[in-house]
C-alpha cells in the first residue's frame, strides 16, 4: 500500500485537521471527541488502531516479541475506523473489535508491537488517508500525530498531566479484574511512558509548534472549551 496526502488538501472552506498528542490518562480521546462533535468533525483514535493490529498479532498467534514476525504480519490485517465522534467503530477483517482491543493482554503488548518500524509505516499511512479524505476535517489524538503523522496539522495540540492525576484517571477506567490500585497504574504509565517515549521509530513526542496544555487541575470541560477556542481561533484566521 503506497498513499501519498497532501494534509492540507480539503474538501470545503472550514475544514480542518487537529492533532492531539499526549500520554494515556491525560484525557485524549474525551476531549478529542467532544471537540469533534462540537464542531461538527470527524474522529480518529489513532491508538485504536495500534491495539487493533495487536490483538490480530495475538490472535493469529505471533509473537509480539519478535520483531522480525510482527513486521512481516504488519501488512496482512485489514483495518477500518469509522469516525463518527457519536459512535467511533473498529474492525479487524470485518470483525468488530471495540471492546478486544481494551484488554489488559492487548495493553501489555501494543507497546512492543508499535514500535516495530514496519507497523507504523502501515498504520501510518491509514491515518494519513482517513484524514485527508474527512470530508469536514477531523480531529487525530494519538501519540505522534504532530510531529509524524499529520506535520501540517492545522492545529496542534499537547496534553499533559502529572503522574497521579494520570494514573487516578486511568485507573478509574480499569473494572473488575482488571482493575489496579493506584502504585501499580502510575508504574505501569511509567513503562508505558518510556517505551513509547524511546522508541526509534516516532517516538512520542511533543511537536516544537504544538500548544501544551496541563490537564491536572482542570475539568474535562474546560479541556474542551480550551481546544475548541484554539481551533475556532485558526479557522478565524484561516
Amino acid at each position: 500500500m503506497s498513499v501519498t496526502v497532501e494534509t492540507a488538501a480539503r474538501t470545503a472552506p472550514a475544514a480542518v485537521i487537529v492533532a492531539i498528542d499526549g500520554p494515556a490518562g491525560t484525557g485524549k480521546s474525551s476531549t478529542s471527541k467532544a471537540v469533534a462533535a462540537k464542531l461538527g468533525l470527524g474522529y480518529l483514535d489513532t491508538g485504536a488502531q495500534y491495539r487493533a493490529i495487536t490483538w490480530w498479532m495475538v490472535t493469529n498467534g505471533i509473537d509480539v516479541d519478535d520483531a522480525v514476525a510482527v513486521a512481516d504480519a504488519a501488512a496482512k490485517p485489514h483495518i477500518v475506523s469509522g469516525i463518527d465522534p457519536a459512535a467511533p467503530t473498529i474492525s479487524v477483517d470485518g470483525t468488530d473489535v471495540a471492546g478486544p482491543i481494551r484488554t489488559q493482554e492487548v495493553t501489555s503488548r501494543v507497546s512492543a508491537v508499535s514500535a516495530v518500524p514496519e507497523v507504523r509505516t502501515v498504520i501510518t499511512e491509514l491515518q494519513r488517508t482517513i484524514a485527508a479524505e474527512a470530508p469536514r476535517g477531523i480531529v487525530v489524538e494519538g501519540r505522534d500525530i504532530g510531529t509524524t503523522v499529520l506535520p501540517d496539522a492545522d492545529v496542534k495540540i499537547f496534553l499533559t498531566a502529572s503522574p497521579e492525576v494520570r494514573a487516578a484517571r486511568r485507573s478509574g477506567e480499569l473494572k473488575g479484574k482488571e482493575a489496579a490500585d493506584l502504585a501499580a497504574t502510575q508504574a505501569a504509565l511509567a513503562k508505558r511512558d518510556a517505551l513509547d517515549s524511546g522508541r526509534k521509530t516516532s517516538p512520542l513526542a511533543k511537536a516544537a509548534d504544538a500548544v501544551e496544555v496541563d490537564t491536572s487541575e482542570l475539568t474535562l470541560d474546560q479541556v474542551i472549551e480550551c481546544v475548541v477556542t484554539l481551533v475556532e481561533e485558526k479557522r478565524t484566521v484561516a
